[in-house]
């Protein structure tokens, strides 16, 4: 999982090739946190053909506003740059973030 900020994020997400799922959290998101061991075996389960990131957004406020990021925890894809998914706080369970990866897998 790479560690996004706001000095590498528009190279990560905006001029990468290919799909990238991007997690987004905060230390204070107590849901976030739960669902931070599954994700990580999800990216090393489909790392191989999708680039998996996450960004704490209390270092990069800016990128999530960009992204749309209205509540925690959001997770989206990417494709080539352009946000193809979305997997928002009403829906971020384990399973649907599974299946959003499949997808694109």
């Amino acid at each position: 999982m790479l560690e996004l900020d706001k000095k590498n994020f528009d190279e990560v997400v905006y001029d990468s090739e290919g799909y990238v799922f991007v997690d987004f959290w905060s230390e204070s998101c107590e849901p976030c946190k739960a669902l931070m061991p599954g994700v990580h075996e999800l990216a090393e389960k489909y790392g191989d053909k999708i680039k998996f990131a996450s960004l704490d957004i209390t270092k990069a406020r800016r990128a999530a506003i960009k992204c749309g990021v209205l509540g925690l925890p959001t997770m989206l894809m990417f494709k080539d740059g352009e946000k193809v998914d979305t997997i928002d706080a009403d829906t971020a369970t384990i399973e649907n973030i599974e299946a959003m990866i499949k997808k694109y897998y």
